[in-house]
């Protein structure tokens, strides 16, 4: 078995241009995994703490801490070397080194390991889980169309308008549909706004008056594209309702005198009258037991509930969340739990209930298409990883046709 020689570290710019950790797991054979991290603008108050405003500290730990221990273990033994990790640093959110620190380094082993194992990184992460759970497939993609929270005078409260592709269409197919409705929605967007739309990251932000606009346009480009809602395509809503939560009530422009959870509940209720909504995503706050509760009793029999800030790829929160009865679907962002070995297994864990999974990318991303071939490997249902627009989106994209491909021929 090979083992880790070494591991070189250094500051890279994420996408937004803001420093984050790239690291380089060398082994005795030859074999180089090489990752960098993400992180999110919009941070759950329960994932594991990145060191992302003091990046020279992570990258330090990486090579005084973390590298001391890792260097001569056989690169094959994951779970030990992520234990190992997790042990050195002692916390319970990981902010002695950083998640950022044992992410990275975590990712990058995995990706030696499957050099030095001459197999595709899916399916080397698949090993690790501890059941089969069927035929691997590519997620169906969760498109980010409109941006509704970019801009203050913008009357929309929700962060993510989405649309989502039916999911007996080949991935290939999505992503076809996915690029011809924005062509369609940004030629919408230019004739009713002209030169006040912004594309926001990966998705439109244009200034909208209400929260249905959005969803009238994405309508309108749908039309202006022969694509047909309901039939080949769903809508979605990333509420990230933690964002307009104060003192127990919700706060969005239709109403500034602040909404209940019930009222905001009915609110959703007729949102999914007209629109039919597919899957809804941090629809309440994340504290908010009692509102994710009534929502999922009212709404789960249409709609995928899934918890991204409540769960926070966080074990203890997704069996909350179990318990309570107040999900169908959980986002998982593997950088929120700081380690490969426990992504898999709050997936594997989420899969064993009957969740919908979905695997989602950071606001602020990097090149690294690591969550492609993660996706792949827990047979998650969805992959969030924005418009079809911007490099580091690309870069996903296409390691989900590399892989397709790959398929194909195991």
């Amino acid at each position: 078995m090979a083992k880790i020689k070494a591991i070189e570290v250094s500051e890279i710019l994420n996408a937004k241009g803001f420093p984050t950790v790239e690291a380089m797991v060398i082994l005795s054979d030859g074999n180089i995994g090489t990752a960098s991290c993400p992180s999110g603008e919009k941070i759950s108050h329960y994932e594991a703490a990145d060191l992302k405003d003091d990046v020279t500290k992570a990258i330090a730990n990486i090579k005084n801490v973390i590298a001391p221990q890792l260097i001569g273990k056989e690169v094959e033994h994951q779970v030990e070397l992520d234990k190992s990790m997790i042990d050195l640093d002692g916390t319970q959110n990981k902010s002695r080194l950083g998640a950022n620190a044992i992410f990275t380094v975590s990712m990058a082993v995995a990706k030696a390991g499957a050099g030095s194992s001459s197999l595709p990184l899916f399916m080397y992460l698949k090993q690790f889980l501890k059941k089969d759970h069927g035929a691997l497939r590519i997620p169906t993609p969760i498109f980010d169309l409109i941006n509704g929270k970019v801009k203050e005078n913008s009357s929309a409260d929700f962060s993510e308008f989405l649309l989502i592709p039916a999911s007996s269409k080949p991935y290939l197919e999505c992503i076809q549909i996915g690029e011809i409705i924005r062509k369609s929605l940004k030629q919408a967007l230019e004739t009713k706004y002209a030169k006040s739309i912004d594309d926001y990251e990966d998705d439109f932000a244009p200034d909208l008056t209400t929260n249905k606009e959005a969803f009238s346009l994405i309508t309108q480009a749908t039309e202006n594209a022969s694509v047909k809602l309901g039939l080949d395509v769903f809508f979605g809503l990333n509420s990230r309702a933690s964002n307009f939560y104060k003192n127990g009530k919700y706060y969005i422009k239709d109403n500034p005198a602040g909404l209940s959870s019930r009222d905001l509940i009915n609110y959703y209720g007729q949102l999914n009258n007209e629109f039919h909504l597919l899957y809804m995503e941090d629809p309440l706050d994340q504290d908010d037991w009692d509102g994710w509760v009534a929502l999922f009793e009212k709404m789960s029999n249409s709609t995928i509930i899934s918890g991204g800030d409540l769960i926070a790829t966080n074990p203890y929160r997704l069996q909350m969340a179990i318990d309570k009865k107040a999900v169908s679907g959980i986002v998982i962002k593997p950088n929120q739990i700081g380690t490969v070995i426990e992504s898999l297994a709050i997936a594997e864990a989420a899969k064993e209930t009957g969740l919908k999974i979905t695997v989602s990318h950071r606001t602020s991303e990097t090149n690294d298409n690591f969550i492609s071939d993660f996706a792949v490997a827990v047979s998650a249902d969805y992959i969030k990883i924005g418009s079809i627009a911007r490099g580091e989106n690309i870069a996903k994209y296409n390691r989900l046709l590399q892989i397709e491909n790959q398929l194909k021929i195991l």
